[in-house]
């Protein structure tokens, strides 16, 4: 066991829930009285309520922070799986540069570009041209979104990379298949099939607030390009939740 982990409340599994626990709890109790989170304050110690209306404060909102820590702590474990993950990424893109990483992906899907194109001159296989062209969109709409998620990571502080990295990196990820699919027939069990049962269950299950599913039921369709919105659509909303999490991840567990 690090002596790290003997500070932070214990070794192992259970010792690292009570330490990210007590943080995030110190985190919400300093939103209204100070020096509660223990760090930086050894000299006047933590403070503690002195008054009866204090303490009823105090313990109230204590109690109010302790609910909120069902819902923020499970959101804290994405947020941690998220930010290793997107370590990884940020590893190479420090190493290949914001050139380089759209280098490569330009690289990978031109690749894919040139032998979906090459597969539709030979002869025993039948591939229209409009998919190719598909593919090639796809492999624009990939690189585009690499480059921008690179460049607001290198560039931008912590709300540049939630507010716009993460969306572009999950628009890379989202909207490439989609698009390639859109005129490729053969990829619609996979892609758009899949697409519709997702959309139809989401307007039955989450978007029955507010009639919103009754509405986008009646002033749209789900085809053709509405996939692409729809994806492009998860995507952005999907980033911001994304770099929210890591951003709470890093409250609770500042990166080293």
């Amino acid at each position: 066991m690090s002596t790290r982990s003997r500070q932070r409340g214990g070794g192992g599994f259970v010792g690292a829930i009570k330490a990210d626990v007590q943080r995030l709890h110190g985190a919400w109790m300093e939103l209204v009285f100070p020096r509660q989170r223990g760090r930086g304050h050894s000299v006047m110690g933590k403070w503690k309520p002195e008054t009866l209306p204090q303490k009823i404060g105090y313990n109230g909102w204590s109690i109010l922070g302790l609910f909120g820590l069902l819902l923020l702590y499970p959101l804290t474990v994405i947020g941690l799986a998220t930010r290793y993950y997107a370590a990884k990424l940020d590893s190479t893109r420090t190493r290949l540069g914001i050139v380089g990483v759209t280098g490569v992906a330009l690289l990978g899907w031109g690749l894919l570009t040139v032998a979906w194109g090459a597969m539709s001159y030979m002869e025993q296989v039948d591939i229209p041209i409009d998919s190719v062209l598909a593919v090639a969109a796809a492999s624009a709409v990939a690189t585009v979104s690499t480059a921008l998620a690179a460049t607001c990571t290198k560039v931008g502080g912590r709300a540049v990379t939630v507010i716009f990295a993460y969306p572009f990196a999950m628009t890379a990820l989202f909207l490439p298949p989609v698009v390639a699919a859109l005129v490729t027939p053969s990829l619609h069990p996979y892609i758009l099939d899949p697409s519709y049962e997702f959309a139809a269950w989401a307007l039955d299950n989450v978007l029955t607030v507010g009639g919103v599913n009754e509405y986008l039921r009646s002033n749209y369709q789900l085809e053709g390009a509405a996939y692409a919105a729809m994806w492009l659509g998860i995507s952005i909303p999907l980033g911001w939740f994304l770099g929210i999490v890591v951003a709470l991840a890093n409250l609770v567990r500042p990166s080293e």
